[in-house]
């Protein structure tokens, strides 16, 4: 019997291209599992909300005018981006009664004008326009010319930027983030921190996808614009024309600046992925030199635009001091990707090589650390900026958002302490060796000792014709006791070629699996990498939901803008729901039958309200008639008539208190005076309440 003996080596493998091990690890399906759940939170977050918001209109809501105004105005909280057919003024039967251009009037206020010769009746004017912030903003309400009628008009019930071309564009931002997370971190890791890793084929992947998922990203918002912001039919994604419109925006020149960024980091990665790991050896030191300066240079002028192009198109650009809030937002995601996109590396460093220098890691703990402090100090600056009030912190959807986001960076520097835990045992191990180089002695010194044990616990390989043969490197050893010398000579040439090339390709692949197991003994050996593995993963997947939380952030409405718009927005109800005074001309048409009615409801609002009649002759002096009496309809809910019989209380002047009014709204109000036994009139007058 011959027997094969396992090939030790002295010393690991420290130089060249580290071997990896095929397939996923295990430990990664938690990131899967991770991404999967933070799109379903992102499909699940509904349409994005309004970040404009209409605070007044002429005519005003609910209101009912004499005779037609020559146009509509809308003023919003912030200033808005609308084109012709941006606000549709529509009449009775549905027809459209607006000329279909509309006018900037200055102030956040906008036109359109109306056509002449329009109907009495019930007017729709619905509007559907972009925030400075680019979220799409809709919304609708009614006013009646002469009295209200009925409507023909049937608006739609999904909000803009909903349905299911509002999932798409918001899951297509979570992975435009995490692909300029992954393509700038990545490459920062790979150039600042571990230069040795150009040349490996995990993290050449890990950038080369970064830049793939951005530049896909990029361009499927770009075709999903148009809908998202118009009709939310995903059909309009092939319409050319609404593709021009959003070239035009601001937001659609914010994207296709993206491109061509794009194009110029692909110059980058096939440099430092081609020309820069030729590079190796100390005889290409000062060329390579020079060309890490360039990468540095170049890849930091292109990461900047690139987060130029969310600064210039988001949140950053509008509201308080936008000039210093744009570099900001571009420094705040730079510390974001060199943190998460380095860790994203680091981890697949850590799962993947056997070889990773100690120096590596302290670098990207030190650059991890910068980061951290850069990440507190724009965030404080950005959380002041978009929230501006403890009020509006617990109080708006911005706010609690962000106070989850607070939670889980808090959580993940927690984490990250203990990997520069891990990182600080690893730059103090015995010797100044890394933790693999230390486990690879380990290893080979056990290898040493098992070739040192009895033959018969070895590999046995049998060969054809009942015979063993035994290979040491491809190389024959000589017969054992006569027997081996004998076998030899019985086979043909021919044959011992066939068998020498099949035994050759049977322990390449043996020898493979022996050093990837060995690669694998390597990385599992040492304590230290191991929980610098588990912190790094629990760090990745932490990342992954905060890059969730993040992305519904940014389209989420400012605290600070919310408030202010809740507060213009109750300003001008509280105008319009004020006390309510309305004058109504009466003819009984008996003798003395003519006069007036004034009727104050205080405060006009629904709830409790104060009523008092004022009944007067034609001349101005009090009138004091027989009876008067008086109903609330609103027809719209169905609600009424509500009557109320008021106390006589002097000459003309008649009161009620505890007048209910149900609900807001445009209700018509009827008056019923007798002058006489005979003599009784009932006038009609509507009214906002509320």
């Amino acid at each position: 019997m011959q027997t094969i003996a396992p090939r030790s080596r002295a010393t690991p493998r420290t130089a060249g291209t580290p071997r990896v091990r095929p397939g996923v690890p295990r430990v990664w399906r938690l990131l899967l599992v991770l991404l999967a759940a933070s799109c379903a939170f992102l499909a699940g977050a509904g349409p994005a909300s309004a970040h404009a918001a209409l605070t007044g209109s002429d005519p005003k809501q609910g209101a009912v005018v004499p005779s037609a105004p020559a146009e509509v105005k809308l003023t919003f909280s912030e200033k808005v981006a609308m084109s012709d057919g941006s606000v549709r003024v529509l009449d009775p039967s549905g027809k459209r009664a607006d000329a279909g251009k509309t006018a900037d009037l200055g102030s956040n206020t906008y036109g359109v004008k109306l056509r002449p010769g329009l109907p009495d009746g019930t007017f729709t004017v619905a509007y559907q326009v972009v925030s400075a912030d680019s979220h799409p903003v809709s919304g609708a309400y009614t006013f009646s010319i002469g009295a209200p009628s009925d409507t023909k008009v049937a608006l739609p019930d999904q909000e803009a930027g909903g349905g299911l071309v509002g999932v798409l564009y918001d899951i297509t931002r979570y992975f435009s983030y995490a692909g300029y997370i992954l393509l700038v971190g990545g490459a920062a890791f790979v150039l600042g921190c571990w230069p040795r890793g150009a040349g490996v084929r995990p993290l050449q992947r890990l950038v080369t996808s970064g830049w793939v998922t951005l530049t896909a990203a990029t361009l499927l918002l770009l075709l999903l614009r148009a809908p998202y912001t118009g009709s939310g039919r995903l059909a309009d994604v092939f319409d050319l024309a609404e593709l021009g419109d959003v070239l035009n925006t601001k937001t659609g020149a914010a994207l296709v600046s993206r491109l061509l960024l794009l194009a110029a980091a692909a110059l980058f990665i096939a440099v430092l992925f081609g020309a820069y790991v030729k590079r190796e050896g100390p005889e290409n030191a000062d060329e390579k030199k020079d060309l890490t300066f360039g990468l540095a240079i170049g890849g930091t002028v292109v990461a900047i635009g690139i987060a130029a192009t969310w600064a210039m198109a988001e949140h950053a650009s509008t509201g308080i001091q936008a000039g210093i809030a744009m570099p900001v937002d571009v420094l705040h995601l730079l510390a974001v990707s060199t943190w998460l996109g380095g860790l994203a590396a680091l981890g697949l460093a850590l799962f993947r090589t056997p070889s990773l220098e100690a120096s590596a890691v302290r670098r990207f703990s030190t650059v991890a650390f910068i980061s951290v402090v850069v990440l507190a100090a724009t965030g404080t600056y950005q959380s002041w900026r978009q929230v501006g009030s403890w009020s509006a912190l617990t109080g708006t959807s911005y706010g609690q958002l962000l106070l989850v986001k607070i939670g889980l960076v808090v959580v993940l520097v927690g984490v990250a302490s203990i990997s520069r835990r891990w990182t600080g045992r690893i730059a103090a191990e015995a010797g100044g060796l890394a933790p693999e180089a230390a486990a690879a002695v380990v290893v080979e010194q056990r290898g040493k000792q098992s070739s040192k044990k009895p033959q018969k616990k070895a590999l046995t390989v049998p060969s054809s014709g009942g015979e063993d043969a035994e290979a040491d490197g491809g190389a024959g050893r000589g017969a054992e006791n006569g027997k081996a010398g004998g076998a030899a000579s019985a086979a043909g040439d021919g044959k011992s070629a066939g068998k020498d090339a099949a035994r050759s390709a049977q322990l390449a692949r043996q020898q493979a699996a022996m050093d990837s197991a060995r690669d694998k003994r390597i990385r599992d050996a040492d304590p230290r990498r191991s929980g610098l593995r588990r912190s790094v993963l629990t760090e990745t997947g932490i990342a992954v939901v905060l890059l969730a939380v993040t992305t519904i952030l940014t389209t989420t409405e400012p605290g600070r803008t919310e408030e202010e718009a809740a507060n213009a927005t109750s300003a001008a109800a509280a105008q319009r729901s004020g006390p309510l005074n309305v004058t109504v001309p009466f003819d009984t048409g008996g003798t003395d039958g003519k006069g007036t009615v004034q009727l104050d409801l205080d405060p006009g609002r629904s709830g409790s309200n104060t009523l008092h009649l004022y009944v007067k002759r034609p001349n101005g002096s009090a009138f004091d008639v027989p009876e008067v009496k008086v109903s609330f309809t609103l027809k719209s809910k169905d609600l009424g008539p509500l009557p109320v019989a008021p106390d006589h209380i002097a000459t003309g002047h008649w009161s009620a208190n505890g007048v209910q009014i149900p609900m807001a709204g445009n209700w018509k109000i009827a008056v019923t005076v007798r002058t006489s036994d005979i003599d009784q009139i009932t006038v009609q007058k509507n009214a906002q309440i509320g």
